[in-house]
């Protein structure tokens, strides 16, 4: 099943269910999904944005709500973040599962030897490699040292 059918799904489902904040990180999603179709929008016709573009959209929203729970916890409002910590759990719900500290490092490898890598001029081959393969299943900003600790 398509990702964008799975949040149709979960949407209509908590419609019936009456879960009001499962409902509204639902619409978020869609709707963010909704402003990457117009914003991709040309003189063409819209482009329907596909799976990889949506486990970037929701691996974004995850992000940026990590940062407000982090903020909202230094300024002490518990609450704010322990109900974006609920909505990073709906949004995880349709990413792929994380990859393990061993299995991120065994990708590394990986990528290093695929794109023989040699220094660090190579990290943006190594990089994109790894984001084509495991797009939604590692943090790429805290991948993104480790490799160049290896590079250099």
């Amino acid at each position: 099943m398509e990702l964008r059918e799975r949040v149709n799904q979960a949407l209509k489902q908590a419609m019936r269910d009456k879960a009001t904040s499962r409902l509204a990180t639902l619409r978020l999603i869609n709707a963010a999904i909704k402003d990457q179709e117009i914003a991709g929008r040309g003189a063409d016709e819209a482009k329907p944005v596909g799976n990889a573009e949506i486990m970037a959209i929701l691996a974004k929203m995850t992000k940026q709500r990590n940062e407000s729970v982090r903020a909202y916890e230094e300024g002490g409002r518990l609450d704010l973040a322990e109900r974006e910590r609920n909505e990073i759990k709906v949004i995880e719900e349709f990413l792929p599962r994380q990859l393990s500290e061993q299995e991120v490092n065994a990708a590394i490898d990986k990528a290093i030897t695929d794109v023989n890598a040699t220094s660090i001029r190579d990290m943006g081959k190594i990089m994109g490699k790894l984001k084509e393969r495991h797009a939604g299943q590692m943090d790429f900003g805290a991948v993104g040292p480790v490799v160049k600790a290896r590079l250099g």
